[in-house]
């Protein structure tokens, strides 16, 4: 198969460049299960458009400086582009691209009527003031307005960026086109049309993955230790999923370290220890562990779900538990898989895992343009079945095909953009 999409050289971190040839090692490998066309693949493997501006910001002393922003757009044969902005020193142009492939594979296998989008800025919001963060977002915006709206591209959170961030978007729009662009982005305020049932949505996702491997595992879901890499957006909200549904989360890790209590950590009282300390580190309910030993935590499932590239093949090797659910993106490096393939641990992988997110943005622009908000339940219960659906449909592909869920996902993502992209009338 001609391979001509891998990025070996430029401005880019190794870490990027490593997420972008992984992401196009899995569609080469996809390609070769489905026998995917040859131009269909050159279609893919770079992307459909790409944005980038400089964003220039007063700060408050009065000084200005200029960041760098960036929109991807992957693929929007199925729809209008969709994925987060995130604002971190290390986004840049190949990051962002890796994350927008991702979505385009990652609403496909949700069946989202969406392509693969993603956003940023390079540069550190904590040292921003609010007042700053609002002129950076506004700016940012302005600029990305080309590519924005509930027809071309609808962005939503990501690292560094909330539901005051994306009103603050949704505003700059709407003033810039003289009308209401409340489905322009997803992810916002309930005050200006965002969803109930969106905060979370990601972790009711992840947990709806983890039943569906205990029980194709053979594996008891109450009592069952869990251990939780992440205790943030998506972390906190799962761990306490997870503890209130009966498991036992035996072990956290963040940015302070690890702590960790064999017959099970009280989520809600290190939820409220966390909102006054910053971390998980001290909380008197469980013993402070090294990272190290925090990997090699005895459980049936360990969930990363911080940034990339948290599982080398040394942490891989040393893994004790029995499934592998990936809440993060891209958490399990490319050799990691090949060890946990040969270790025989089922990995459940990101682009469904974590789908949860993406799908309540899609019910969140459904009913921005419907005009019409739904009920709380209604939204948990769509939001289940889909989950449910989309990893059916995986399971399905893996016994088809007899490979790993991560490719037989990829495969299923494959399956499809490729039929939008032929159905279109791209034909070869």
């Amino acid at each position: 198969m001609e391979k001509s999409g891998q990025h070996v050289a430029g401005t880019s971190s190794p870490e990027a460049i490593q997420r972008w040839n992984e992401i196009l090692d899995s569609l080469y490998d996809a390609a070769e299960l489905l026998n995917t066309p040859q131009s269909v693949i050159k279609v893919l493997e770079r992307p459909q458009r790409i944005l980038e501006a400089s964003i220039p910001l007063r700060r408050d002393n009065g000084d200005v400086e200029v960041y760098t922003g960036w929109r991807v757009h992957h693929n929007t044969a199925r729809g209008p582009a969709k994925g987060g902005i995130r604002f971190h020193p290390d986004v840049d142009s190949l990051e962002t691209s890796a994350l927008a492939a991702a979505m385009t594979y990652k609403t496909s296998i949700s069946q989202l009527p969406f392509g693969g989008g993603k956003g940023g800025v390079n540069c550190d919001p904590t040292g921003l003031s609010l007042g700053e963060l609002e002129r950076l977002t506004r700016r940012y915006t302005w600029e990305m307005l080309p590519l924005l709206g509930p027809d071309r591209d609808v962005p939503a959170p990501d690292v560094n960026t909330d539901g005051r961030v994306m009103g603050w978007l949704m505003d700059t729009v709407s003033m810039a086109r003289g009308e209401e662009s409340a489905a322009t982005v997803t992810g916002k305020p309930l005050s200006i049309g965002g969803s109930l049932g969106h905060v979370g949505a990601t972790a009711s996702g992840v947990v709806t993955c983890v039943r569906a491997a205990f029980l194709l595992n053979d594996l008891t879901f109450e009592g069952a230790r869990v251990a939780i890499q992440g205790f943030g957006k998506v972390g906190g909200p799962l761990a306490y999923l997870l503890h209130s549904a009966g498991m036992r989360v035996v072990s956290i890790a963040d940015v302070t370290g690890a702590i960790h209590n064999p017959g099970g950590i009280n989520v809600p009282a290190l939820g409220e220890f966390v909102k006054e300390s910053g971390g998980v580190v001290g909380f008197t309910g469980a013993d402070a562990i090294t990272n190290e030993e925090f990997w090699t935590t005895k459980c049936e499932v360990m969930i990363p779900a911080a940034l990339a590239l948290a599982i080398d093949s040394t942490i891989a090797e040393k893994l004790d538990a029995r499934i592998v659910v990936e809440a993060a993106n891209g958490p399990t490096s490319e050799a990691a898989d090949k060890v946990f393939a040969e270790r025989e641990i089922p990995v459940v992988p990101d682009i469904l895992a974590n789908a949860g997110g993406v799908t309540a943005s899609y019910f969140e622009w459904v009913q921005n343009r419907q005009g019409y908000p739904w009920t709380s339940q209604e939204v948990a219960t769509r939001l289940h079945d889909n989950m449910h659906n989309a990893f059916e449909s995986v399971h399905d592909k893996t016994v088809e095909l007899g490979v790993s869920m991560r490719r037989a996902a990829m495969a299923v993502g494959l399956e499809r953009v490729s039929e939008a992209i032929i159905d279109r009338g791209f034909r070869f």
